[in-house]
């Protein structure tokens, strides 16, 4: 594969162990860009990563990893630092992805009973007893059967706690703000090339109402609007930055959250396509981004679905 970009192109990314910040360190590397991945894992999740990072080195390009807490200052400025040494007189950051995942799933307040008089009267009407009618749709469900969701056992929610003030601004920090404290960072450091671009991610829950999903949902649309103050006062600078707005994808993130089989099953039955979104799909337009062609991109939330946000349709 030809390379797109030159020995002194880096990527710098937030959260690169897995799902989306991984696939986009595989595209960028394998077109000749310089990557710094920065992740939080246990040491008993190294068995699965260490793999990943080896084929990244296979790349021929220079390969960067710390296992690291991204959000803390001191160990921000250790990396930035370590980066700054290793990139040279002449390297410069073309890429900052902002990848990280890690935010508070709960209910804002426990949920109240909620009688299935459907799935009750169709059991009733094919003469069966109602457990099994939904025994037999969960199977169904995992097994692919995407229309089985509503029939089948409905996600339960942890009651021993709700969401706090605490949670909400730990996660709004987390998967939001701190995009800013990197920006800036690396820019008081002159290391951002002079038409560098920066991206953070959200998702559909920047307008929807998801259960469990309300602190991640507050600091998506944070990071919406920093991502476009950033795109405004940074410009002078030569950085552009964007949101990328993946569809459901099979993630570790998306595993996380009750009832992400449900999840899953409505998204493929709007998407047009009938798949969910995969990390590579994400990294694919992530990639497009960084040519020069992509230069005048500034400031966008930029959906990578497949058409799945505008069909009103699960026929």
């Amino acid at each position: 594969m030809s390379a797109q970009f030159s020995g002194d192109d880096w990527a710098v990314i937030l959260g690169g162990s897995s799902g989306f910040g991984l696939a986009s360190a595989h595209k960028l590397a394998a077109h000749g860009m310089n990557v710094c991945v920065i992740h939080r894992d246990r040491r008993g999740a190294m068995k699965r990563i260490e793999p990943e990072f080896e084929k990244l080195r296979g790349s021929g390009v220079k390969v960067i990893t710390r296992n690291a807490d991204a959000l803390a200052p001191a160990m921000r400025a250790e990396i930035v630092a370590e980066l700054k040494s290793a990139m040279g007189e002449n390297g410069r950051i073309r890429c900052l992805l902002h990848s990280i995942a890690f935010g508070n799933l709960k209910l804002l307040v426990a949920e109240s009973p909620r009688e299935r008089s459907a799935t009750r009267q169709l059991a009733e009407k094919l003469g069966i007893d109602e457990g099994k009618l939904v025994e037999a749709a969960d199977g169904l469900l995992a097994e692919g059967v995407d229309e089985m969701a509503e029939i089948a056992t409905q996600p339960k929610y942890p009651d021993y706690s709700v969401l706090d003030a605490d949670d909400v601004s730990r996660t709004i920090h987390t998967m939001g703000t701190s995009l800013l404290d990197w920006v800036q960072n690396l820019h008081a450091e002159g290391m951002f090339a002079d038409d560098a671009r920066v991206f953070g991610l959200t998702s559909e829950g920047n307008v929807l109402a998801w259960k469990g999903y309300a602190a991640v949902s507050a600091a998506k649309v944070a990071l919406e609007a920093m991502v476009r103050s950033i795109a405004a006062e940074f410009a002078p600078y030569g950085i552009r930055c964007n949101v990328l707005q993946p569809g459901v994808t099979e993630t570790q993130a998306l595993a996380a959250i009750p009832g992400s089989s449900h999840l899953k099953a409505s998204a493929r039955l709007r998407n047009p396509y009938r798949r969910l979104t995969t990390p590579p799909d994400v990294a694919n337009v992530l990639y497009l981004l960084c040519l020069p062609e992509a230069a005048w991109i500034n400031g966008e939330v930029i959906r990578i679905d497949g058409g799945e946000h505008i069909s009103g349709s699960t026929s």
